[in-house]
């Protein structure tokens, strides 16, 4: 049996055919399911964003302790219900390109295909979600408004670090989930593992299409620090540190780890 056939490779290199076959067989549907991530990603933002503004009410600084543990729910439920993650698919595509299991044009294609229907996702959810009773009648000093403020802020190289640190961290979750075989261990680990990136506000390009979305049609329009061109350099920084840390520090060094060792491979 050849290395790349067993263990942590073996299960990725199986993800990866599966999503190629999806994408080769059914576009439409590959795209449905990135759409999908986003709608899981705009609930779990939705609801940590307003047990945040609850907690923060009765204990201050309580909120972004609730925040983060809900917002853990969001990895869980784009697990289980099978959806498509571009953050989780910069590492399962570089994995692809370095073993040479897709050509690079295609994998890049899966990619950005995932990206792009992931911010579709978000957009229509978080429009959606605006119409609720929930989202309809927020302060302008909401939890997610100023969290969203906050985000806009920082330095493009406080947004690419902390980038390449969310999606450490939401690949190595995901790898927990490939290697544990029971589901309430992986859900506590999922919980746990996310909930590091969550609480320190670090950069995940993906959530942000919810979080910025949900926050402007909540608004009604732009929050305080909200501008096109604000928005568009949080993605690109955000975007190429998530990129380094998901699919260059976990995707690439676990594929280059996984080589050649007979006994020692994940």
């Amino acid at each position: 049996m050849e290395v790349q056939n067993r263990g942590l490779i073996g299960s990725i290199t199986h993800s990866i055919n599966k999503k190629e076959e999806l994408f080769d067989k059914s576009i439409a549907r590959y795209m449905v399911r990135s759409m999908l991530a986003c709608l899981f990603l705009t609930m779990g933002v939705a609801i940590a964003s307003f047990i945040a503004g609850k907690a923060d009410a009765l204990v201050p600084n309580m909120g972004k302790f609730f925040y983060a543990f809900m917002f853990s729910w969001s990895l869980i439920m784009i697990i289980y219900m099978n959806a498509e993650l571009g953050t989780s698919n910069m590492m399962y595509m570089t994995v692809a390109m370095h073993r040479k299991i897709l050509p690079v044009s295609k994998a890049l294609r899966i990619l950005l295909t995932c990206i792009l229907f992931n911010a579709i996702g978000a957009v229509v959810a978080s429009f959606i979600m605006s119409f609720t009773q929930a989202y309809s009648t927020l302060e302008p000093d909401h939890y997610l408004f100023v969290a969203t403020t906050a985000k806009l802020a920082k330095t493009p190289l406080q947004q690419f670090a902390e980038g390449i640190f969310a999606n450490v961290i939401v690949n190595t979750a995901v790898f927990c989930s490939i290697r544990m075989k029971d589901d309430a261990g992986k859900v506590i680990a999922m919980i746990f593992i996310i909930f590091i990136f969550a609480f320190l506000g670090f950069e995940h390009v993906i959530a942000n299409f919810s979080t910025f979305a949900l926050s402007f049609f909540a608004n009604g329009g732009p929050v305080e620090g909200m501008t096109v061109l604000s928005v568009l350099s949080n993605f690109l920084w955000s975007g190429l540190g998530n990129y380094v840390g998901g699919g260059i520090f976990i995707g690439l060094v676990y594929s280059w780890l996984n080589n050649k060792s007979e006994l020692y491979f994940d």
